[in-house]
């Protein structure tokens, strides 16, 4: 399955709900029930994972990794991006 694509959410100002889930078996996002589901192989230690969630998310919406900012959900599961 491919990644979804996710250009139509590169507008500024644009909030971006994710559920990650870290030390999964490959990198990948999944639009699963209307949410986006972000699946990275790094464990979540020291903002690890939250750093290859902006790098796949950053490919995926089409912006650079400094135009997402991760507004809610630091240690959560749960995160919400803002595209700046």
């Amino acid at each position: 399955m491919a990644d979804p694509d996710l250009t139509h959410l590169a507008q500024v100002g644009t909030e971006i709900p994710v559920r990650v889930t870290p030390k999964a078996s490959r990198n990948a996002i999944k639009s699963e029930d209307g949410a986006l589901r972000v699946y990275v192989i790094t464990v979540p230690e020291d903002g690890k994972a939250n750093a290859a969630v902006v790098k796949l998310l950053s490919k995926a919406v089409g912006v650079p990794k400094s135009r997402l900012e991760l507004v809610r959900g630091h240690t959560s599961r749960d995160k919400v991006f803002r595209v700046l």
